[in-house]
């Protein structure tokens, strides 16, 4: 294998989905999501066939792969016109912090149904009043004394925009926790059941039609058992490295999703321009004002990917440093090129871009997402400003 090929079993990983994803397809899926019903027969499927979690050990179940893998069937299932952005939530972020930083009863718990798609966890940080900014996060808990109440924990707190909650039976919250030396709060992780008591979970309503539906929640004293919490409870800084081995994986799979779409929406294009023709029965590909947006779109693709690429070797070699920069702007370079493929598509298309029938104008509003989440393009020109170039922090 050389240095700018995937192995032969990436790549018969890749063939595989792409098979399994393209019999659901895009009609499948926008189906779906006009009837507010989940892509649960293909989240099944997906996970009967192992796709689900192949970077999960394979003593829990797993594959046993990392994280290139798994971002490779989630790039397939998106090219394929079947995008699954629980993908990135479930198996990545849950995933990689419960396999890296869980205890040993943790991971026996949660993986084995993580991996075959059985049990689903959601994952939330975001708040309302923090944005981009976690070091603002609200969201405490409070750990409880021996005597009286038991050991446990109680959160409190909010959480906006969280993917899926209505299809996971439970969500890793990002809270704040006083550390019992320094007296000050720190980023804890925990796994809370969603149907536990005092947490409230309520849609927003959003324009775009998809599948997985954004929730705000609310934790109103949520009780937690003393083994929520994820990993050592006397690690000062375990939180901390919980999130960024989540994260990482985040904006690598959310590089994924975006590129798939890229290819999915560049593919419907590059049919179209070969098949219409209106000027002298010439196909509308023959013309350089068709052509060269698409030519564009291929060589800014193709240069996300092996960003996306590269991010996923470092952090699957355990190069988290290097994998933290190399995923920003993996994430950055496929939330661009998405935009500029359904844009193109939409346009090499003309009128019928706009159509149900074509179902290209909806991907219009999907791939904005990768521009905003899960962190704004202008953060990571902040991240790659400062940490890449050596330049002063300028927020």
């Amino acid at each position: 294998m050389s240095a700018f090929s995937e192995s032969e079993e990436r790549r018969a990983l890749r063939q595989a989905v792409r098979g399994l994803a393209g019999r659901y397809g895009q009609d499948y899926v926008r189906e779906k999501s006009r009837a507010g019903e989940k892509t649960t027969e293909l989240w099944a499927d997906m996970g009967k066939h192992g796709f689900l979690g192949v970077n999960i050990p394979e003593e829990y179940g797993g594959g046993g792969g990392g994280i290139g893998d798994l971002a490779a069937v989630l790039e397939e299932a998106a090219a394929a016109g079947a995008p699954m952005l629980l993908m990135v939530v479930s198996p990545a972020i849950c995933g990689s912090i419960i396999g890296r930083y869980g205890t040993a009863e943790q991971r026996r718990r949660w993986l084995p149904g993580i991996a075959d798609g059985s049990f689903t966890m959601a994952f939330a940080i975001t708040e309302a009043d923090a944005g981009s900014n976690s070091h603002k996060i609200t969201t405490t808990a409070r750990r409880l004394s021996d005597g009286g109440d038991g050991d446990g924990w109680v959160l409190t707190g909010q959480k906006q925009f969280i993917s899926g909650v209505d299809e996971a039976a439970a969500v890793l919250v990002v809270a704040r926790a006083t550390d019992a030396e320094t007296g000050r709060l720190k980023p804890c992780l925990f796994v809370v059941p969603t149907d536990s008591a005092g947490l409230e979970a309520t849609p927003i309503p959003m324009t775009m039609q998809m599948p997985e539906k954004q929730f705000t929640l609310f934790f109103d004293d949520v009780r937690l058992p003393g083994d929520a919490l994820v990993g050592d409870p006397d690690d000062a800084d375990a939180g901390l490295a919980q999130l960024f081995a989540g994260l990482n994986p985040e904006r690598i799979m959310g590089a994924a999703l975006s590129n798939g779409m890229a290819r999915y929406a560049l593919d419907k294009a590059v049919a179209y321009a070969r098949d219409r023709a209106v000027w002298r029965d010439t196909p509308i590909g023959a013309h350089q004002g068709i052509a060269h947006p698409l030519a564009k779109v291929k060589i800014e693709l193709e240069q996300s990917r092996l960003l996306q690429q590269k991010a996923a070797e470092l952090y699957d070699a355990g190069d988290d440093l290097g994998a933290g920069e190399y995923a920003n702007m993996a994430k950055y370079a496929a939330g661009e090129v998405a935009c500029t493929a359904t844009d193109v598509a939409v346009h090499t298309h003309g009128g019928n871009g706009l159509t149900e029938e074509y179902g290209l104008a909806n991907m219009l509003l999907a791939a904005r997402l990768g521009r905003i989440a899960p962190v704004s393009r202008e953060m990571i020109l902040n991240f790659v400003a400062m940490h890449t170039l050596g330049l002063p922090k300028s927020y």
